[in-house]
């Protein structure tokens, strides 16, 4: 797995790309850790347009990424979420957790608010 990361109107987009499972969800946390702690009040978009596969480890990380943005009062969002992994998160009743978007657009907006 890797990431790509770029910055859209003080919005840090991660964009991974293939499996979240096993060591590359430790990869993902990795990736993800200091974009959260470089900003006092973090703005995350995941955009999980090039994720074929999620794990119970990629649920976990996901989970301590959206923590770590609480508890600095910050907004962590993702799109275009495929329906394998819609279904997952909905099975872990994780869902209401992250904020979803339809678009990378809408997402950026709604965000930066």
């Amino acid at each position: 797995m890797t990431t790509h990361i770029r910055l859209l109107d003080g919005i840090t987009i991660l964009e991974p790309t293939g499996k979240i499972a096993g060591s590359s969800a430790s990869e993902l946390r990795k990736t993800i850790s200091p974009q959260i702690e470089a900003y006092d009040e973090p703005r995350i978009l995941i955009n999980f347009k090039r994720v074929n596969t999620i794990d119970g480890s990629g649920l976990n990380a996901l989970m301590e990424a959206r923590a770590l943005t609480a508890r600095k009062k910050g907004r962590i969002g993702v799109v275009h979420v495929s329906k394998h992994i819609k279904n997952l998160v909905a099975l872990s009743r994780l869902a209401s957790l992250f904020e979803r978007f339809d678009s990378e657009d809408a997402a950026v907006l709604a965000l930066s608010a």
